[in-house]
């Protein structure tokens, strides 16, 4: 448990001197270089992946997630993968809101980073659809390539969210993931995926703007 402790003070320090280094970087859209804030979160993101499961929670609680482009996705666009959670839909099927504000920041990321792949995740069907085949239209219909889309639809909840995507990432040898979704959500979202890849590869989120 000391040196858990010690691990993060660690991780928290050297963050905390990127964040100052970094500061006037490339800004959240730019496909270039990281911003301060992301280097800060790729360094949190790194430490977060080693601890007990018990200090993930805690762990978590370092990172200053936002719009940024993360810094894992800067690094490696070839096999770090973009996952955007689901939000009920409408009874028609339709897509509320706070789900076209998840993937429209999905689509920038996809967009900017070309060879990443995006996993579309959540179930609770509307209409015949569930969120991850209303997602996957959308994404389609915008332009983006079927081949880049994977459909996780049968989750009912963040925790199979992670789950179920995580057997997804096994089978593809995914070195890193990208969480999209909404406020306070992300934070929670990402310490579920945290558990469910157990240390096996690196996971950060990005917070959905309209």
């Amino acid at each position: 448990m000391r040196r858990t402790h010690i691990r993060l003070a660690a991780v928290a320090a050297t963050a905390a001197l990127a964040l100052g280094a970094g500061a006037g970087t490339a800004s959240a859209g730019s496909a270039e270089l990281p911003s301060g804030t992301a280097l800060y979160n790729g360094l949190t993101m790194v430490g977060c992946q080693y601890v007990d499961q018990s200090m993930l929670q805690m762990c978590g609680g370092l990172d200053a997630l936002t719009s940024d482009d993360p810094a894992v996705l800067t690094v490696n666009p070839f096999t770090t993968d973009i996952v955007i959670l689901g939000a009920g839909l409408y009874p028609d099927g339709g897509i509320r809101p706070v789900l076209e504000e998840r993937l429209r920041t999905g689509f920038r990321l996809a967009r900017e980073y070309p060879t990443a792949r995006i996993i579309v995740t959540g179930g609770v069907p509307q209409n015949g659809r569930t969120e991850a085949r209303a997602m996957g239209d959308w994404l389609r219909g915008a332009g983006i390539a079927p081949w880049r889309i994977t459909e996780e639809g049968n989750s009912n909840s963040t925790v199979q969210n992670a789950r179920f995507t995580d057997q997804i990432l096994r089978e593809r040898g995914t070195t890193g993931a990208v969480v999209v979704s909404t406020g306070d959500h992300v934070q929670r979202a990402v310490l579920n995926f945290r558990q469910a890849v157990d240390g096996r590869i690196p996971v950060t989120g990005v917070v959905a703007r309209g």
